[in-house]
């Protein structure tokens, strides 16, 4: 059986940015927030889900939805938050898009 899609909002606003994630019937969002790094570098920076959502896939579905907007708009990503550095070294098919930092 496939996991439900979780679906992840995006919010740009230039310089930087976060991906959302509301569940009905669960208070307060998850976030993972970016910043510009530079030319085609956005630095991931903060990754938060609050305890009731700690567990449910909300934290990995945002990080999957970062990885598929670097590829679609050509940029690299420096994992400066913590959790998104584990899911680099989990999936070694992103090494192409990590950046230094």
């Amino acid at each position: 059986m496939s996991q439900p899609t979780i679906p992840v909002a995006h919010e740009d606003y230039g310089s930087s940015g976060r991906y959302v994630v509301s569940l009905p019937g669960v208070s307060g969002e998850a976030e993972l927030t970016w910043r510009n790094g530079g030319p085609g570098i956005i630095v991931a920076d903060h990754t938060y889900a609050p305890d009731a959502m700690r567990g449910t896939g909300v934290a990995a579905a945002m990080v999957r939805r970062l990885i598929a907007d670097a590829r679609a708009r050509g940029v690299m990503i420096v994992p400066a938050c913590s959790y998104v550095r584990a899911q680099f070294e989990r999936h070694p098919e992103w090494s192409d898009l990590l950046g230094d930092g």
